[in-house]
Parts: C-alpha cells; structure tokens; sequence
C-alpha cells in the first residue's frame, strides 16, 4: 500500500462520518472484544494490508495486534474458515472501522479471486491475463495490486506509462497521423501499442513499424489468421468479451495476452464478514 494514502484513508473514514458528530464517536464503549473474520465463499484473500491500515487510522494504538494478518494475504480458500484475531481489540476501534475495511477486502478479494480463475485457464497456453485501466475511481491501486495477487499482471496504470493507439486518436488524425502524433512527443523510451479491428488494419500498422498490437473483438477465424502470420518481435494482446465462458477460444497459439476489464469492472463478489464479541 503507497503510504501517501494517508488522505484517502482519511477521505473513505469521513464518507462514513468519522470525526463528525464527537458526542457519537467519545461515547463509543472500550470493551475488549475478541474479533474473527470469516470466509464464506472459496477465494484469494487481498488487501488486508488496507485493512489493517484502517484500523491503525481510527486507532494508531493497534500497533502490532494486526500483522498476523499479513501471513494470509493472497491465500487460497477453497472452502470457508474463521481467522481469528489472536489479541483483543475495543469495540470502539472495531466498530468504527469494520466497514470501510471489509469494503476494502471485499473489492481486493473478488478482484483477485476473479483474476486467478483465468490465470489458471490461460497459464498452461503460456498466455498472461491482464488488466486494463478501466478500474473503480480511488481504488485503482488496490485494484491492480490485488490483479498482480491473483497471478495477472498489470497493463498501463495511466495514460502516459506507455502510450496506446485507441480508436478516438484514430477517429481524429487516422492511424498514421496517430502514430506521427506519439512520435512528435520525442520520448523513444515509451512503447507505442496500437489498437487493431481488422487483418487489413493489422497489415497496415505494421507498414508504419508497430510491433505491439491490442487485437479487439477479433473473431476466431481472424485470430488464427493473424496469429499464423506473426513476425518475430510482435507482442499481440487480446481483448474484447474475454471471460470465464468464452476465454477458450482465444487460447490460439501466438496469443501473448488477454487484456480483460471485467477482472477490476464486474468481478463476481467474494463474502467476508468481521464479526466481535465481547471477551
């Protein structure tokens, strides 16, 4: 977790009314509670160091009763269990933090459950999966830091880290005056990928020396075409409705990756509850 997000921490804690209405939050009880997290769907566990990052905000004197924790971080259950907290907490710190930090683990979670289950389909084919930018607004970095957890990997985490023809630029200055416009930016060091909708437009990117290309909605017979006349030095990605139902018929031989949005967009939910009671 990047230690600059102190602030959205804090901003996540008011959304919920922390540090609002003081009579409330003065008043909670300090009862020691014995607290135990429960797995009840089989998942990859993610994001406990957010977390534990929640409560050491609401209560900096959790200290070290968290860390345990970390020992389960990107675990495989396959079927339900209990984790239970080995030190006491208050109830005051337990009340107050348990929702935020469930919200956290339960995006974490199904992000990198979701993503592990084609990992485990694509991995024999020597095929990556991985994700797009098309992530929750403020949770990017969770998101993507729980797809590297369940064995995807990253694509761009903005704009900039690489640049990427898409079909707005193309809509506006065609492919060519696209590919002039990222190289008139002068910064040779950025690789250049390009989006592609057709075996012509494939054939034409590469007249203008692309190399790496983001095959979209491809149907399979165009696949296999343009997997088939592969150059040596191409990188092709693959994307476009990649999901547990339909990603077999993109496991072509050539296929370098499946970028899948719905990983961090629609991941199916995991379910995690906190549950304390007094000691």
């Amino acid at each position: 977790m990047n230690t600059g997000s102190i602030q959205e921490l804090d901003a996540w804690l008011r959304e919920d009314g922390w540090g609002e209405v003081h009579s409330y939050w003065s008043a909670l009880p300090q009862t020691p509670v014995r607290a135990v997290l429960k797995i009840k769907t089989p998942m990859v566990l993610a994001g406990l160091e957010w977390f534990e990052a929640v409560f050491k905000r609401v209560d900096p004197s959790v200290g070290a009763k968290l860390q345990f924790l970390r020992s389960y971080e990107g675990k495989y259950f396959p079927e339900k269990m209990e984790i239970d907290f080995p030190q006491p907490l208050s109830w005051s710190t337990a009340i107050s933090s348990e929702r935020l930090a469930l919200n956290l683990i339960h995006r974490a979670s199904s992000v990198a459950t979701a993503t592990r289950e084609l990992v485990e389909i694509a991995r024999p084919h020597g095929i990556q999966i991985l994700d797009t930018r098309k992530t929750t607004p403020g949770l990017r970095e969770l998101e993507k830091y729980a797809v590297r957890l369940g064995g995807g990997a990253n694509h761009r985490f903005t704009q900039t880290d690489c640049f990427m023809i898409k079909d707005n630029h193309k809509e506006l200055m065609g492919l060519k005056g696209a590919v002039e416009f990222f190289k008139d930016l002068n910064q040779p060091y950025k690789t250049l990928i390009t989006e592609i909708h057709s075996l012509s437009e494939l054939e034409i990117a590469r007249s203008l020396g692309l190399r790496f290309f983001m095959l979209d909605n491809f149907s399979s017979q165009d696949l296999s075409e343009a997997c088939g006349s592969k150059r040596q030095g191409e990188f092709f990605e693959v994307s476009g409705g990649i999901n547990k139902t339909t990603i077999n018929k993109f496991l072509v031989k050539g296929v370098d990756a499946l970028s899948v949005g719905k990983i961090t967009q629609f991941p199916d939910a995991v379910d995690i509850s906190f549950k304390f009671k007094p000691e």
